[in-house]
């Protein structure tokens, strides 16, 4: 079972401002457990969304348009600032490890993070583009 661990963002993240040192090390420190425990799948920081876009699929009656939108993105509450991929035995498995990540806003500072469950293969009817994208599956 994969499990995402998402950090939203906040007024800094979005400024581009970097945590502290500390914070840092006990990112890393966390990440280094998980590492050692075979869990970890991936993790970063994104930059702000300043730097990013997004493309909105429309319909005109003729088909479908997308349309690129710059950041940055006003609401910050709704965007994430990094994540951690883990992959585990169980959900109550994510949970522990989840209530081991490190506050990211720093200690003492009120700060959330998101944890959601990716979809398997397995959870999808087995038709045959589901199969053609098995074979595909990094």
């Amino acid at each position: 079972m994969r499990f995402m661990i998402i950090v939203k963002a906040t007024a800094g993240t979005e400024a581009g401002v970097m945590p502290e040192e500390s914070l840092f090390a006990a990112m890393d420190d966390y990440h280094q457990e998980l590492a050692r425990a075979g869990v970890l799948l991936d993790g970063s920081g994104l930059k702000p969304s300043s730097q990013g876009w997004r493309i909105r699929y429309g319909s005109n009656g003729q088909g479908e348009q997308r349309r690129i939108i710059d950041g940055p993105f006003a609401e910050t509450k709704e965007l994430v600032a990094g994540y951690t991929l883990i992959q585990v035995r169980s959900r109550e498995e994510a949970l522990e490890w989840t209530r081991r990540f490190p506050n990211p806003q720093g200690p003492g500072m009120e700060a959330e993070i998101e944890v959601r469950q990716l979809y398997e293969m397995d959870d999808f009817p087995q038709t045959e583009t589901i199969k053609r994208m098995r074979g595909m599956s990094a």
